[in-house]
């Protein structure tokens, strides 16, 4: 079977898209999508995306981890996505798409793609973290010394051990003065730190 796909990232994050408008990509072959997904034997990438025929927007987005399972929204894959979009003629510079966690809304201008996400409720804050779900939950954690922190191993822990096995993204976080900060990150799914 050939398959056409395209390749796209976003600050770091990338991503196999594939036009699923007319229904020809199974969305339960987990094991292919994540063999599409692997470095070392597919193609390679934090995530595939399907764009797909929607009834009440301009398309429906269809996010899958690069373990093969489908996953929240994805703020980077949603941006790429909508270029995708633009690329395959569906849509101009405005659009409303529909993915799991609803409605978003975007704009293209100069060739870059702002992005609506869902209105964050439900903030928990503690001493050196903050949980919150922008459509993807994320544990915000503040760190001194990021370059040292072992994203892979110190993530893992926080991924499964505070939110059990739905887990959540872990986003390690180093204020540098009172208006920068660095971030590095280990997203679920990926199961690894990613350059976004």
């Amino acid at each position: 079977m050939t398959l056409e796909f395209y390749k796209y990232q976003g600050t770091g994050n990338d991503f196999v898209m594939i036009d699923n408008r007319h229904s020809e990509f199974s969305k339960n072959d987990t094991e292919r999508i994540s063999f599409l997904c692997d470095r070392k034997f597919g193609i390679g990438a934090d995530g595939l995306i399907l764009l797909e025929e929607d009834e009440e927007t301009d398309f429906r987005m269809v996010y899958f981890n690069a373990d093969g399972k489908e996953g929240s929204m994805c703020g980077n894959g949603g941006r790429c996505l909508v270029a995708f979009a633009k690329y395959m003629e569906v849509i101009d510079d405005e659009t409303t798409f529909n993915a799991v966690d609803g409605l978003h809304k975007a704009t293209i201008e100069n060739g870059v793609v702002s992005l609506q996400m869902q209105d964050v409720t439900g903030i928990m804050v503690k001493p050196t973290a903050t949980f919150l779900d922008t459509g993807s939950p994320h544990h915000v954690q503040l760190v001194k010394n990021l370059d040292n922190i072992n994203v892979f191993k110190e993530g893992k822990k926080l991924r499964y051990g505070l939110y059990g096995e739905k887990g959540s993204n872990v986003n390690f976080v180093e204020q540098k003065d009172t208006a920068t900060f660095s971030v590095r990150t280990y997203e679920r799914g990926v199961e690894d730190e990613t350059p976004s």
